[in-house]
């Protein structure tokens, strides 16, 4: 046998939900994800320069070091 439909009184109820907290939520999350997106570029940049001063400075340590040991070594040979 079928039921009567239940009847939900005004008081139960919930109120509508408010659309501003929520768009406001989506707007700050798109702001993050922005900014971490342009900070990541910027220490991805960041990163590329810092690779490169070090091996310059690496490749001219090396050759100040060979330069020293090459003299060092017509010193003691008399080449």
């Amino acid at each position: 046998m079928a039921q009567p439909a239940r009847h939900v009184r005004a008081a139960d109820e919930q109120p509508p939900l408010d659309p501003a907290p929520a768009v406001d939520r989506a707007y700050n999350l798109h702001r993050a994800r922005r900014r971490a997106r342009v900070e990541h570029r910027r220490e991805r940049r960041r990163a590329r320069l810092r690779f490169w001063i070090f091996l310059l400075v690496l490749v001219a340590a090396t050759i100040t070091l060979a330069v020293v040991i090459w003299k060092e070594i017509q010193r003691l040979f008399g080449l």
